[in-house]
């Protein structure tokens, strides 16, 4: 009986097409699925001549084409949180918007949704996001650490 071995070239082109398949079959794969920028809607992917062009800032972010399912609006003054604290109950899959004005800079954060928002003192800041997720999430301030509401997803 007599059993062939490969020789050491046909090995190492064997290994580096399994190599090849490995690396391409990883690409594009992301272990962190909370890459969405909350204050800026998604946009298509520029084309590769556009990569070399910086954006053009503006003085403030345009307010959204689209209408949301809820807004909910807070105004924060010496501490003071109006409307006062308390729970807001929106439908899974609503679109909510949460606009914050705060009398000193801030910032604001959805618990549960990882959202945030930079809050210049005295100028509105918001998050837009689809309510996906069930379940009771703090809406708070980091700096001054103010609970703004409790936002219950049904």
């Amino acid at each position: 009986m007599f059993v062939s071995t490969p020789t050491p070239r046909a090995a190492a082109t064997l290994a580096a097409g399994v190599l090849a398949a490995l690396l391409i079959a990883g690409c594009g794969h992301d272990d962190d699925p909370s890459g969405a920028t909350p204050t800026a809607p998604a946009t298509s992917a520029a084309p590769p001549s556009a990569a070399t062009t910086a954006p053009t800032p503006t003085a403030s972010p345009s307010p959204s084409a689209r209408a949301a399912d809820r807004a909910i609006v807070v105004t924060i003054a010496k501490r003071r949180i109006s409307p006062p604290t308390g729970r807001i109950t929106v439908g899974k899959g609503q679109l909510v918007r949460i606009t914050v004005t705060s009398d000193v800079s801030d910032e604001l954060h959805v618990h549960g949704y990882d959202l945030g928002a930079r809050l210049p003192a005295g100028k509105p800041g918001s998050v837009e996001f689809r309510a996906d997720k069930t379940g009771l999430f703090e809406v708070e301030t980091h700096e001054t650490e103010l609970v703004l509401f409790q936002l219950v997803v049904r």
